[in-house]
Order: C-alpha cells, then sequence, then structure tokens
C-alpha cells in the first residue's frame, strides 16, 4: 500500500496508506498520556496524525533512525477517558484510521476525615473526587488488607468502616482513586484506634486519707508505651507512667478526704486518644481519734461526716446502738465514768461497711460534798465526798504551782532568750560571694549549724541560708531552718533537698504578702515541668483547703535519671511577724507534717521556711517537737526548746506575740477531750492524802 503507479502516458496513482497495527500507551499521570507504535511498513516516509477531543489534531513526523514512533499529548483532564483516531500519511493521503480509547490517572482524595472508630474499627470519610460518580476507590492498610470501595450515587461523599484492628495501634492507609483499572498515585494517611480500657484493677491498701491500686499494664501489637490518666473528686487528674518492662501499674493517692465516697475514672491514652474510661467506686475510712468528740459522764456526741450506723461497747461487753442524724453521732444514757468502744460503719447496698473504732472514757460524775475533815500545818490534809454513782478507778487531788493563761505577760522570759547563740560566728554568710544570698541582713546562718552544699571544685559555693535544726529526743538534724528562696537562690534549695535527701517541705509563709514579695515561687505554675540547675521538677497533685494546700512533687536528677517524691505542706493562713487567728488550724496542720515524717523516717530532714526562715519557721518546729515531748513525757519545756533552736539558728520564735501563740497552742491541746487512762493512784478509797510537798509549793504560790 502507500506506492506509486506510473502508465505510458505518465499518470501518477496513490494508494492509500495502512493503519498501525496497534497503539500502546507507555505512561501517564492525571494530564498527560505518552502513547507509542511501531512505524507502518517502517517507512520512514509516512507520517502520523493524532486525533482526539474532535477538533485537537497532532501532526507526527516519526524519527528516520527508529522504527517506534512516541507521542506526549499532555492538557488532558485527571481520571478522564479519551477517544483517539490515528491516521497514517503519505504524500496527503490518509490511511482510515486507527481508532482507540484510554484515560489518564484519576486525582487522588483532597483529604480523609475519621467521623467514627472504637477500639476495633475506623469510620473513614472523604468527598468524591471531582463528584464524580464513575469512580471506585481502593484502601490498603498495614496487614496488606485491599478494601474495594464502590461509591454511592445519591451522596457527595464516600464511607468506609475499617474492621478488625487492633486497640490502641497506629495505622497506616493508602487510599486510591480507580476509574477503567487506572489507579491514582495514592493518598497516604494514619490514624489510630481507641485504647483499651484498664483490667483487673485491685485495692491493695486503704486507709482514711490515702489509697494504693493497681491493674495490669495495657499493651497493644506494637508493644506501645501508653500514659493513664485518673479523674476523681472535683475535676483533679493524675498522669500516670509506667516502664515497658512492668506488667502491673502501682499508683498511690494521698491527701483524701476521710469518709468520703470517691468515684475514679481510670483512662488509657495513646496519641492523645483516651479510652472510653473505667470507672470504679471507694469508701475512704475514717479516723475517729480525728473528731472532736463531746464526751460528758453519759453522752457521747461527735460531727462526723461519712457515717451511717454507730455502736459502743462498754468494758464489759454491753453494746449500745445510737444515732447518725445529719452527720450528727449521738449516744445518750451512758454509764458514768466507764470506757466505751466506739465504732462507726457506713451502710452502701445493704453492705455494713466498718469506717473506724476509737475508745472513748466518759466523764465521773461531780464529786459532790467535797469536804477537808483534818489538816496539819501544810504537812497532810483529810479530804472526804459523797460516794460516786457510776465507774470509778481514781479520784485524783492536783494542786498546781501556777495556771497559764493569755494575760500573763511572758515578755520578760522572750526578752532572756533574746541573747542567747548571738556570738556565734557567721563568718561564711558575711563573705562578699554570699552576701547576696542572704534575705535580711540580720538572719545569718551560724556556721556550725549550717547546711553545707555538695562542691565539686574550689570555685563553687557551699552557702545557703539554712541550719540544721534538732528534733525530739536525739534527733539532732531532724528539721532544716530555712529562709524562702530569692530569685537567685531557688536552684540552690532545690540542690539542698535533692542532697540532704529530704521527703517533705514546710511552708509557712506565702509568696507575696500585703504586696511584699515573701519568698520566691519554687516550683512549676502549672503542670509544665521546670528545670532548676539539673534538676526536674514536675507537679503530680494539687489539693487546696482552706488554711492549707497540700502537693506532691516528683524530683528528677538529670544526670542520674532518679527521680523522688517530694510532699509540699504549705500552710497559707498565717502573716508575717504576726500569729493565726486561732490554734485549732495549725496544730491539725502540724498532725498532718507529723504523720509525713513519721512515715519517712528513713529520709533526710524535713525543711520547714517562712520568709526568714525564723519566726513562723521557729514557731512551727518548736510546736511539733512540744507536743511530742508532751504526748510521750507528759510535760513540756518551751522556754528550753526555744533556747536550744536559737543555738542553732539565731531569732527563732521571733515575737513576743508568737512566743505566746505557741504557749497558747500547748494549753489548747492540753484541753481534756476525756479522762486520761491512767494507773489507778488510790482505788476505791473515799480518802485522799496530798502530799506535804505538794501542799507547800500551793501556799507559796498564794
Amino acid at each position: 500500500m502507500g506506492v506509486r503507479a506510473k502508465d505510458m502516458s505518465s499518470l501518477m496513482l496513490l494508494v492509500i496508506p495502512s493503519n498501525v497495527d496497534t497503539v500502546l500507551v507507555i505512561d501517564r499521570s492525571e494530564t498527560e498520556i505518552t502513547l507509542q507504535w511501531k512505524n507502518v511498513n517502517n517507512r520512514n516516509d509516512y507520517r502520523y496524525e493524532l486525533r482526539y477531543l474532535n477538533e485537537e489534531i497532532s501532526a507526527i513526523t516519526p524519527s528516520p533512525d527508529n522504527s517506534i514512533v512516541e507521542q506526549n499529548v499532555k492538557n488532558l483532564s485527571p481520571g478522564t477517558e479519551y477517544s483517539f483516531m490515528l491516521y497514517t500519511v503519505f504524500e496527503n493521503v490518509m490511511s482510515s484510521g486507527y481508532n482507540f480509547s484510554n484515560v489518564t490517572i484519576p486525582s487522588n482524595v483532597d483529604s480523609v476525615l475519621v467521623i467514627d472508630r472504637s477500639e476495633t474499627e475506623i469510620t473513614l470519610q472523604w468527598k468524591k473526587v471531582n463528584n464524580r460518580n464513575d469512580y471506585t476507590y481502593e484502601l490498603r492498610n498495614r496487614n496488606g488488607e485491599i478494601s474495594s470501595i464502590t461509591q454511592s450515587q445519591d451522596n457527595s461523599t464516600v464511607e468506609q468502616n475499617v474492621k478488625n484492628l487492633s486497640p490502641g495501634t497506629e495505622y497506616s492507609f493508602m487510599l486510591h482513586t480507580v476509574f477503567e483499572n487506572v489507579m491514582s498515585s495514592g493518598y497516604n494517611f494514619s490514624n489510630v484506634t481507641m485504647p483499651s480500657n484498664v483490667r483487673n484493677v485491685i485495692v491493695l491498701h486503704k486507709n482514711d486519707t490515702d489509697l494504693t491500686f493497681q491493674w495490669d499494664v495495657v499493651s497493644n501489637i506494637d508493644n506501645n508505651t501508653y500514659i493513664y490518666i485518673l479523674e476523681y473528686g472535683n475535676g483533679l487528674v493524675n498522669y500516670i507512667n509506667h516502664t515497658a518492662e512492668e506488667n502491673k501499674v502501682t499508683h498511690h493517692i494521698s491527701s483524701l478526704i476521710p469518709g468520703t465516697n470517691y468515684s475514679f475514672t481510670l483512662y488509657t491514652e495513646f496519641a492523645d486518644l483516651r479510652s472510653t474510661g473505667y470507672t470504679f467506686f471507694q469508701k475512704m475510712t475514717l479516723n475517729c481519734a480525728s473528731f472532736n468528740w463531746t464526751v460528758t459522764n453519759s453522752t457521747i456526741e461527735a460531727k462526723v461526716n461519712g457515717c451511717t450506723h454507730v455502736t459502743a461497747k462498754s468494758s464489759t461487753g454491753s453494746i449500745k446502738n445510737g444515732l447518725v442524724q445529719g452527720n450528727k453521732v449521738n449516744l445518750q444514757d451512758m454509764d458514768p465514768g466507764e470506757i466505751y468502744t466506739v465504732s462507726l460503719f457506713y451502710e452502701l447496698e445493704s453492705d455494713r461497711l466498718p469506717q473506724c473504732s476509737h475508745q472513748l472514757r466518759l466523764f465521773p460524775n461531780s464529786v459532790s460534798n467535797l469536804r477537808c475533815e483534818y489538816y496539819s500545818g501544810g504537812y497532810g490534809l483529810v479530804v472526804i465526798w459523797d460516794r460516786l454513782h457510776g465507774v470509778v478507778d481514781v479520784v485524783q487531788v492536783g494542786v498546781n504551782k501556777k495556771n497559764f493563761n493569755q494575760s500573763q505577760n511572758l515578755e520578760p522570759e522572750q526578752k532572756d532568750l533574746s541573747s542567747v547563740g548571738i556570738e556565734q560566728s557567721t563568718a561564711a554568710a558575711r563573705l562578699p560571694e554570699n552576701k547576696d544570698k542572704n534575705r535580711f541582713s540580720n538572719v545569718l546562718a551560724y556556721d556550725t549549724s549550717r547546711v553545707h552544699l555538695i562542691t565539686k571544685n574550689e570555685s563553687d559555693s557551699d552557702y545557703i541560708n539554712a541550719n540544721y535544726m534538732p528534733g525530739y529526743g536525739n534527733a539532732k538534724r531532724q528539721y532544716i531552718a530555712s529562709q524562702g528562696p530569692l530569685p537567685s537562690t531557688v536552684s540552690d534549695f532545690w540542690r539542698m533537698v535533692w542532697e540532704q535527701k529530704s521527703q517533705g517541705i514546710v511552708m509557712v509563709t506565702n509568696c507575696t504578702e500585703s504586696g511584699r514579695v515573701k519568698c520566691e515561687q519554687y516550683w512549676p505554675l502549672d503542670y509544665t515541668p521546670c528545670l532548676y540547675g539539673n534538676l526536674l521538677v514536675t507537679v503530680k497533685s494539687e489539693d487546696k483547703y482552706p488554711s492549707w494546700t497540700l502537693r506532691e512533687f516528683n524530683v528528677k536528677n538529670k544526670t542520674t535519671s532518679e527521680t523522688r517524691t517530694v510532699k509540699h505542706f504549705h500552710f497559707t493562713a498565717w502573716p508575717d511577724h504576726g500569729v493565726p487567728t486561732g490554734t485549732e488550724e495549725l496544730i491539725q496542720f502540724r498532725g498532718l507534717v507529723r504523720q509525713h515524717i513519721e512515715k519517712a523516717f528513713s529520709a533526710g530532714p524535713t525543711v520547714v521556711h517562712c520568709s526568714a526562715g525564723v519566726g513562723r519557721t521557729g514557731t512551727l518546729i518548736a510546736l511539733d517537737v512540744l507536743l511530742q515531748q508532751l504526748d510521750k513525757k507528759k510535760e513540756v519545756g518551751i522556754a528550753a526548746f526555744v533556747q536550744q533552736m536559737r543555738l542553732n539558728r539565731p531569732l527563732m520564735v521571733q515575737t513576743e506575740s508568737q512566743y505566746v501563740f505557741l504557749h497558747q497552742c500547748i494549753m489548747d491541746t492540753l484541753q481534756p477531750k476525756v479522762m486520761p487512762d491512767s494507773e489507778p493512784l488510790y482505788e476505791n478509797s473515799e480518802m485522799i492524802y496530798v502530799n506535804a510537798m505538794a501542799i507547800r509549793e500551793f501556799e507559796k504560790g498564794k
């Protein structure tokens, strides 16, 4: 075909050239298709004409050195089928034309949304590409599974539910648009399933304020480490991490409210996605000894939250049931002088849960018709009274040399202490490089008792304005009395806490009082960790009460990676150079501190500070030691212990009002709640002979 023919008259005829045999697509994109065919009859004098879209014409001249012809068709639309007509042309004569069709690669989806998910499923949604109904889609996931998706004709969006996934796992997906068996390049995205809830939650330990529980570690197919989030109370949140080697997670919560029914919800978190949450309930027990029991010779009363029933068992075994109304326990018609074991219960779903028990002794009936039958020159006397009704083990007659009251002037006694210890050396505090580390020029750390920071070389300073303080008995370094940190000494303060292995910090000042800065805030403002020197401090919890705030810090040494827990007791109701409005709150606060010290008996000294670290700090330390002395020895030496403190640090218990307040705390503690359980002095006797020396002391005091 396509040859010239001549006759004798020189007439030339042209035969129509042949069509190409076939056309291949050797490459394509969203806007281009590259075609290839064999040169017809391997003729180099043929040309080709490609027509498409009924108007586009491409004139193609093959390379004389190649038996293959290629043509790139551009400016096409994605995901579209095109009809082509390819003509072979020789001497302007065209073949009949080779007709064929092919398609461009469709576009990818713009984005994919997750509209629903669970632990094992994810529901995806995307907009139809170009709103075309003749496209299909192919979804591939990390497991190699392929889903072919045919879209609904009526919707502009496509949804696909992916099932049989693993909880708390990140999956990578590739979504292809498919048109005429041609796939788009693919839209790559990742998303995660919801993590599983915790399982097998058990309570390991519970008392009135603390709760320790444990659960199985949640894991996934990738062995990812999860974060656990515990919500309880009024929006309190704990973030809990664990190491991958552990198969159990244990968490301890403190500073809970006795007798409160708590709802705890424990979430598993992975990639900022929480599980649905595991909820459990715990009723905290009560601390009977902490209640203000009102005891008479026939009744026992107390205001108690968290109980529904009360019983009282006498020493003879008889049991009385009392009333609990309006959070008030009321026991009536009791035997005077009897010892009762009072037990509180809480009824929950027909179960009577024991909350606590406490032993109380009722007051005996008052002595009546008391009279002195005989006395002799101040050496002895005979006292007689009518027989008492009820249980009477002992009748005590006491003679006091003097009674303390608030009007008594303690100024001379306090002034006698003003010069104690002042002759001691403060050379380190006065060094030029250390002067700026002292908040006040008249409160300098004594050299003999100051805390030395650990130094690595001679250029480092070991100075901090803090001194070791004695405790009860032989405890020479139970406390550290420190000034409130300055902006320049916050890192030194935390360094001291770490080096001394302190597990408790007691703060008896506010950072700002009456518009003046009293102490630099040395802990993070929120739950964002802060780095002080090489110590990373994180607020683990914060519980605020009317007169104090309890915090728990995690302190991590960046050098060794060791992490410790430090409790922070912050009393907020004590004015500078003054005293609290009453003694009860400080006595209760001291009880919290003492409880922590005894639990952490193997820890280092407890750090106590106010602003200067002498007035309020000294009063709190003295109160703690003197109440221990009172409990164990039934006596106190207030002036003696203040003198002992001032030998370690100047101005401890700084003002007269603080000195008087310390006495008042001791006196208020001595106010009897119940009759003391002491050994009988004179059993079943109606006559008491009082020691002559006591009578003489009484006479001298008149």
